[in-house]
């Protein structure tokens, strides 16, 4: 998925280093921060320098390194007060069982953990050590402190380790990081907690079992928009035959192929939406924990078969018994759209057009006939064709009719969005 260059533009990100061999995936995730626009500055343990080098981080951050040796208190703003409050956020990544317990109990002996006492703002942590040091329940019971006391975690993973183990303990990849970095950078109050189901892809219907019908829908709109979705903190569910690589893991993620199998889930999913979400545990406000009631949305991207074998047979045909021309019968599928209860649920679905002359008018309704609240049309060209990285659409609902500008289809999701939640 291409990240928008502007996504975290005027954005500041304070990077805290800390001792561990994952210290060089680090380089990776400032070079996504710097090309997504955002302004780092990197903050550095003495045990972290013993890893990767100041110059790697201050030629891809193009400023200079703060560790405990430079601190300036000379008017330059170069010091632990300073450069906290002037960030929009603080990034922890790798951060040591070490730092973590550190934190949990409000130990500032770096200048690193000087830091995150005085930056005010929600911190963002990335575990990284080995199996047995993680899983130690004095930092397991510090990471619980730490998530209810204004610091959000990314979820380590299992894989061969620096110490030749395989178990839980790596740090999560830089675009994982990313990801939950510009979530908590970009998400607002609408659709913070809100949650939010997404279909998408083109629906397989099989003929046999190694053949099948489908569409040239590539299902990267619907990824697109579940990925805005998760950055204006919702609670996204993506209901899908297709999905782009790289999408953040706290997306629910479910992989369907016909759209009977798509059809179960989504009820399924609608259901559960309905019921809303409980509140976290925070030592930073009185509020108790409470039911989140927020009217969920569906975004309805997938691009289902309107027709579907009538006899999908078991097993592979073979050609000696379908002889020289093969006859399949097709019948009307039933309309997904259509048939779901769109009650207490705000609809918004895609409609796919390549005749221009007509696309407006059949958009516009099915608002009526579907009994949707908007449609986002798309029109299929030369210029705009299936698959592609970028898109057009023309966002329409019963009062308004809204052409979006092309551009990258993370930048477009965020712009249906921005104009969804005013349904």
């Amino acid at each position: 998925m291409l990240i928008p260059p502007n996504l975290l533009s005027g954005k500041k990100i304070l990077l805290g280093i800390t001792g561990s061999i994952a210290a060089y995936k680090s380089l990776e995730l400032v070079r996504l921060y710097i090309k997504a626009g955002a302004d780092v500055h990197v903050v550095m343990t003495p045990s972290a320098k013993k890893f990767v080098g100041t110059l790697s981080f201050e030629a891809l951050s193009r400023n200079k390194v703060l560790d405990d040796t430079n601190e300036s208190w000379a008017g330059d703003d170069f010091n632990h007060i300073k450069l906290s409050q002037g960030s929009d956020i603080m990034v922890i990544a790798p951060a040591t069982a070490n730092t973590i317990a550190k934190l949990a109990n409000g130990i500032a002996d770096t200048i690193l953990t000087q830091c995150a006492l005085a930056f005010s703002g929600i911190k963002l942590l990335a575990p990284s050590a080995n199996t047995a040091m993680i899983q130690n329940p004095m930092i397991q019971a510090s990471m619980k402190m730490l998530a209810i006391a204004n610091y959000d975690m990314v979820s380590t993973q299992t894989k061969e380790l620096a110490c030749e183990t395989t178990g839980d303990g790596a740090m999560a990849e830089p675009s994982e990081i990313f990801w939950n970095t510009a979530r908590i950078l970009l998400k607002n109050d609408f659709w913070s907690d809100r949650r939010c189901i997404v279909t998408g892809g083109g629906t397989i219907e099989r003929l046999d079992d190694v053949r099948f019908i489908s569409n040239f829908s590539s299902g990267k709109m619907a990824s697109a928009l579940a990925t805005a979705l998760f950055l204006r903190g919702a609670d996204v569910n993506l209901i899908a035959t297709r999905f782009e690589n790289d999408l953040p893991k706290s997306i629910h993620t479910i992989d369907v192929e016909s759209s009977a199998e798509m059809g179960e889930y989504l009820t399924d999913s609608i259901r559960i939406a309905k019921k809303g979400k409980l509140s976290k545990p925070s030592l930073i406000h009185d509020e108790p924990i409470g039911l989140i009631q927020k009217e969920p949305y569906l975004f309805m991207a997938a691009a289902v078969s309107d027709y579907i074998p009538s006899h999908p047979q078991n097993g592979k045909l073979k050609k000696e018994m379908l002889g020289e021309s093969w006859r399949i019968e097709m019948k009307q599928n039933s309309d997904l759209l259509s048939s779901i209860n769109k009650e207490g649920i705000k609809t918004v679905a895609f409609k796919a057009e390549t005749d221009s002359s007509v696309a407006t008018h059949n958009a516009k309704n099915l608002l009526s006939t579907k009994k949707v609240d908007a449609v986002c049309l798309n029109i299929i060209n030369d210029s705009n064709p299936f698959g592609s990285d970028t898109n057009q659409i023309d966002f329409m609902s019963a009062s308004d009719s809204i052409t979006l500008s092309k551009a990258d289809k993370l930048t477009v999701a965020l712009q249906i969005l921005d104009h969804a939640c005013a349904l």
